[in-house]
C-alpha cells in the first residue's frame, strides 16, 4: 500500500504554477479537492515562462515537448484536451544533427523515414542496427513506464515486480553508452542516441542503459512544438485549472509555512496567508526544504547535474541549414562530458543545441525576424565557476559562443542580432536553483528511483513535493508526472476523469 497524506484534505494550496505545481492542480481538481495555487510570478509556467522582449516572445524553459499523451492526463483529470486548447505541430526531423567533419543527419521519429535516413548517412548495416534499436527502446520504455517512472516509491520492495526481471534481461542495468554500441558501431549515430543523458546529469559511459528511455522519447514517441511556443502548454493548463475551479494567486511570493505539529495549516506570502489541509511544495529542493524547515538525512551529499547557460537571439536573419531542432556536435565527445561533471572545466569543443522556434510559428517574431536560442552546457556552480564568477566571465562565453557558431556556418551571426538575453549559472542561482542548475539532482544510480529524493518529507504528514528534484526526475513528461504523484499522494491514487462537459461542449449546448 502506497503511503497516502493522512486526515483531512479537502483544501490543498499548491506552490509553485509551472508544469509539476499545474498537473498536481489538475489532478487534485479532478478528485474533487478545492485547490489554491501560489505563484511568485506574474504568469504560469515556472521554468516554462515567457519573456516578451522587443516584439519577440521568447520561451525561457524546455524546447523540446515528446509523449504528449502525459501532457493529456492532467487535462483529461478534470474532463478537458490538451488538443482542445493547445495546437500541436509535430516536428519533421524531430532534430537535425550536425557534426564536426561536416556531416548532417536529419532524425525522424517514423521508422521507416528514420532507416532510410540512416542508411544514407552511414550505410545498410547501421540502418537495420537502428531497427533493432528501435525495437530494444520500445520495450525498454514499457518495461519502466508504469512501474518504475509512473510510480511512488515507499521503499526499496517497491522495485520488486516483473517488470524489474524484464528491465534486467533487456540490460537496463548496464551502462547506456555500450548498449547503443550494440546496435550501432557508427560514432555519430550513437551520440544521436545518448546525448540525452545529458538530460540525467551522467556522462553516457557511466549512466545506466534505462535512461535510454529518454532516447524513445525524442526518437520514437515524436517531438512537438505548441502554436504560440512552449509556454502555450502551462497556460493552457492554467486556463483548465481556473474553469475547474481552482483559484490562481500570482505574483505571491511564499514566505514561511505555518505549523501545528506535524501539519502544515496554512501557507504565508507577501500578500496573505491561505489556510489549507495539505500542501503541494514545486519549488526546488533547496527552497522547499527551507520553507518546511527540515530536510531528509541522507548517507551522501546530493550530486546536481550540469548546468546551461542559454543565449536568446533575435535576429533580422535566419540559416536554411538549420531546422527546428539542430544539434551541433563538437569533435570531442567523451572529454566534454568529463569537463562538464568531473573537471569543471567549460566545454573546449561545444555540443550545442540550436533551437528556431520562428521555423514553425513565424508569429513568435515580428515580421521579417527570427528567434534563435543557442543552448550550452556548462559545469554546475558546485564543480565549475561559481555563481559570482559568472559575472565577469558571461560576456566573453558569450562572445566566444558567437565565434563557434560563425565558424559553424552561421556567418554573420554576430551583426544579425538585434535583441538577445544571456543566461548563466548565476541566473539559475538567483531563481533559488541548487548548484546553480535548473536540472536538478542527477540521476546517478544512488538518485535514482526509491533512492531519489522522494516526494513525502518525514516530519511533515501534509507536505508533498514535485518538481524536478523529487520523483521521478528531469524532463517535462517526467515533471507532469510528477505533479500526477504528488496529488496521488493526497487522493489516494489516480482519480477518475469528470464525466461533466468539457470547455467545448459547453459551448455546444
Amino acid at each position: 500500500m502506497t503511503r497516502t497524506v493522512p486526515g483531512r484534505t479537502d483544501h490543498v494550496v499548491v506552490v509553485g504554477a509551472g508544469l509539476a505545481g499545474l498537473s498536481a492542480a489538475l489532478h487534485l481538481l479532478g478528485a474533487g479537492r478545492r485547490v489554491t495555487v501560489v505563484e511568485r510570478d506574474p504568469l504560469p509556467g515556472g521554468h516554462a515562462g515567457r519573456m516578451e522582449l522587443d516584439g519577440y516572445r521568447i520561451d525561457t524553459g524546455p524546447t523540446v515537448l515528446t509523449m504528449p499523451d502525459l501532457a493529456d492526463e492532467p487535462f483529461a483529470a478534470v474532463g478537458d484536451s490538451l488538443r482542445e486548447r493547445v495546437d500541436l505541430i509535430p516536428l519533421h526531423p524531430a532534430y537535425r544533427a550536425r557534426f564536426a567533419d561536416g556531416s548532417a543527419l536529419d532524425v525522424h521519429t517514423g521508422a521507416e523515414a528514420m532507416a532510410t535516413e540512416v542508411e544514407r548517412f552511414a550505410g545498410a548495416a547501421e540502418a537495420a542496427g537502428y531497427l533493432r534499436l528501435r525495437g530494444w527502446l520500445e520495450r525498454l520504455h514499457r518495461a519502466q513506464m508504469r512501474r518504475f517512472i509512473d510510480a511512488n516509491f515507499d521503499s526499496l520492495l517497491g522495485l520488486l515486480n516483473a517488470d524489474l526481471a524484464r528491465l534486467a534481461a533487456l540490460g537496463g542495468f548496464g551502462r547506456l553508452d555500450a548498449r547503443i554500441g550494440r546496435f550501432l558501431r557508427d560514432e555519430r549515430l550513437r551520440r544521436v542516441f545518448s546525448f540525452q543523458a545529458l538530460y540525467a546529469g551522467v556522462p553516457p559511459a557511466r549512466a545506466l542503459a534505462a535512461y535510454a528511455v529518454i532516447a524513445y522519447m525524442d526518437t520514437v514517441a515524436g517531438v512537438y512544438f505548441p502554436r504560440g511556443g512552449m509556454h502555450a502548454l502551462p497556460r493552457a493548463m492554467a486556463d483548465a485549472a481556473a474553469d475547474a475551479g481552482a483559484e490562481l494567486r500570482f505574483d505571491h511570493e511564499v514566505i514561511r509555512l505555518e505549523r501545528s505539529g506535524g501539519r502544515i495549516t496554512a501557507v504565508v506570502t507577501d500578500r496573505g496567508r491561505v489556510p489549507c489541509d495539505a500542501v503541494v511544495l514545486t519549488p526546488d529542493l533547496p527552497v522547499a526544504y527551507r520553507l518546511l524547515g527540515r530536510a531528509p538525512r541522507r548517507p551522501v551529499r546530493l550530486r546536481h547535474s550540469p548546468s546551461a547557460v542559454v543565449l536568446h537571439l533575435g535576429t533580422d536573419r535566419t540559416w536554411p541549414d538549420l531546422a527546428h531542432h539542430t544539434l551541433s556536435f563538437g569533435a570531442a565527445w567523451h572529454t566534454t562530458f568529463d569537463e562538464l561533471t568531473r573537471t569543471g572545466r567549460l566545454m573546449s569543443d561545444p555540443s550545442l543545441l540550436v533551437t528556431r522556434p520562428t521555423a514553425t510559428d513565424p508569429s513568435l517574431a515580428p515580421p521579417g525576424r527570427h528567434l534563435h536560442y543557442v543552448l550550452a552546457p556548462c559545469p554546475n556552480t558546485a564543480v565549475g565557476p561559481g555563481a559570482a564568477e559568472w559575472a565577469d566571465l558571461a560576456p566573453r562565453y558569450r562572445d566566444g559562443l558567437l565565434r563557434e557558431l560563425q565558424r559553424r556556418g552561421l556567418d554573420g551571426i554576430a551583426s544579425a542580432i538585434e535583441t538577445e538575453c544571456l543566461v548563466t549559472p548565476a541566473t539559475w542561482h538567483g531563481r533559488g536553483h541548487a548548484a546553480g542548475t535548473p536540472f536538478s539532482a542527477a540521476h546517478t544510480f544512488a538518485q535514482t528511483g526509491p533512492f531519489r529524493p522522494r516526494n513525502l518529507v518525514r516530519g511533515t504528514e501534509n507536505a508533498v513535493l514535485a518538481g524536478c528534484g523529487t520523483t521521478p526526475g528531469v524532463g517535462v513528461p517526467t515533471v507532469l508526472l510528477s505533479g500526477k504523484l504528488a496529488a496521488a499522494r493526497i487522493t489516494g491514487g489516480p482519480e477518475r476523469p469528470r464525466t461533466s462537459p468539457t470547455r467545448t461542449q459547453e459551448a455546444s449546448v
